[in-house]
């Protein structure tokens, strides 16, 4: 099926944003709550996230009524490409922390209105809500926490 390589194609551009734009010295040097993953689990989770965000994606697209979870889906890996660029590359922990709030809230109703026509598709993005969660914390301390840290 052609639709699921689509889905992962814009899944990679937005990891791509991690090659690109890398934590580097300047984000090893801050202050990181004691919740912070290893570095390891990152490129795991997004993985794992972007896979199950596509497949959740294809099954969805071939459903009638598919249009504003498939809306909802491009809202959100827009978003999650921005956020990218602006943690690390801008340095901007404010304005990154503002488009996490915007991507929790797209991707909650993104799950909920893919759940609503396809339970299997609402199920797989589950772990993106909770790794959201733990990303929207991570930012909101280190933003907290290293007052100064970012770009002016």
């Amino acid at each position: 099926m052609i639709l699921f390589p689509i889905f992962l194609l814009a899944s990679g551009a937005a990891a791509a944003t991690g090659i690109v734009f890398r934590p580097g010295p300047w984000y090893a040097a801050l202050r990181k709550p004691s919740f912070t993953p290893p570095n390891w689990a990152f490129p795991l989770a997004w993985t794992v996230i972007y896979l199950l965000s596509a497949l959740a994606a294809t099954r969805v697209a071939v459903l009638p009524g598919a249009g504003v979870a498939l809306a909802l889906w491009s809202a959100q890996i827009a978003l999650n490409t921005l956020w990218t660029p602006l943690f690390f590359g801008a340095r901007r922990m404010g304005l990154a922390m503002i488009c996490m709030a915007i991507l929790v809230v797209v991707v909650a109703a993104m799950t909920v209105t893919f759940w609503r026509l396809d339970w299997i598709a609402g199920l797989m993005l589950l772990p993106y809500l909770g790794w959201l969660g733990v990303a929207t914390g991570l930012n909101w301390r280190i933003m907290r926490d290293n007052p100064g840290a970012g770009a002016t």
